[in-house]
């Protein structure tokens, strides 16, 4: 498969989400991209807007196996992980798989879980597998963990750690429609129209060319350094602690290939990496206590960053 194929698959997907979140066409199009990258996606918002709604349609629209996990601060490790049972009869250990093995995995409300048990998760977003009793097991692909959080509501809520922030290749805000396009989730939620109607559009088979495809999107050494610079300045930031891991550079530049897939093109370009800088960069942000108490949002860094990091001059094809 190439740039074109994955760009048909990522329009199939971006056609089926939208039948049910409208209005979000900006915020749709970041999601499938991450697909493609097979990036995880924090999905962050207030109540009521859609977060949920949005992992659920991403997860329907990919045939395969899709398991959801409702944190809560009484969810154990094991029941994301799995467990091995010893069998008396059999004389012998055998592994009972949890909620993670599938191609796509909804954590929904991540924050509620307890800090130990969102630390089931670690192995398996950044390897594609989970260690239990000194065994592994690898979970099937593509695998993609969506999970989703309340940033307002802290009681009974566990703040996600930098290490676990680090391991999302996006965070995304859904926030609040339009007036039509809010009038028209009315009319379509009165008629009863929901996640549930989606009918898969892409195998998991399909979904792994186009992300291999996608990975494989012409790259040139300029625009990488531009990815590595920006990632760089977060680091020297005035208002930044701790800035963007090389794990965030290597982000930028997946998700960037993702967005040019989906426009098409076999290449990438500086602005593919500029559309994808705040989603990929805000939440690897660790800011200084001034910064928090002049409310300086990470938002506002990574403007500061992108005006301030001269872009390579962009090259079709190379």
């Amino acid at each position: 498969m190439n740039a074109a194929g994955a760009a048909r698959v990522a329009a199939l997907i971006i056609r089926n989400v939208e039948l049910v979140l409208r209005g979000k066409p900006a915020l749709v199009r970041l999601a499938v991209a991450g697909l493609l990258a097979e990036g995880h996606l924090l999905i962050e918002d207030v109540p009521g807007l859609g977060k949920t709604t949005l992992a659920r349609c991403l997860a329907r629209s990919i045939g395969g196996r899709w398991s959801r996990i409702q944190f809560t601060p009484d969810l154990l490790p094991s029941d994301i992980t799995g467990v091995s049972v010893y069998h008396q009869k059999d004389e012998r250990f055998t592994f009972h798989p949890g909620a993670v093995f599938a191609n796509v995995v909804l954590a929904d409300e991540i924050n509620r879980g307890t800090p130990k048990t969102q630390s089931a998760l670690l192995e398996v977003m950044a390897e594609g597998q989970v260690t239990v009793d000194a065994e592994t097991h690898p979970v099937p692909r593509p695998f993609l963990v969506i999970a989703t959080q309340n940033p307002i509501e802290m009681e009974g809520t566990y703040r996600l750690p930098e290490a676990q922030l680090d391991r999302f290749l996006m965070r995304l805000s859904v926030g609040y429609p339009e007036l039509e396009a809010e009038i028209d989730v009315v009319l379509g939620s009165a008629g009863g129209r929901s996640a549930d109607d989606l009918a898969a559009v892409v195998e998991p088979g399909t979904l792994a060319e186009a992300v291999d495809a996608v990975r494989s999107l012409h790259v040139e050494t300029a625009v990488a350094g531009y990815a590595v610079r920006l990632a760089a300045a977060t680091r020297e930031h005035a208002s930044v602690r701790y800035g963007a891991s090389v794990r965030g550079s290597i982000a930028l530049v997946r998700a960037a290939q993702a967005l040019a897939a989906i426009e098409g093109r076999g290449f990438v370009t500086p602005d593919d990496i500029k559309d994808v800088a705040v989603p990929v960069l805000t939440h690897r942000l660790v800011l200084t206590p001034e910064a928090e108490l002049n409310l300086r949002g990470p938002e506002e860094i990574i403007a500061d960053v992108l005006a301030s990091t001269a872009a390579p001059m962009a090259r079709a094809g190379g």
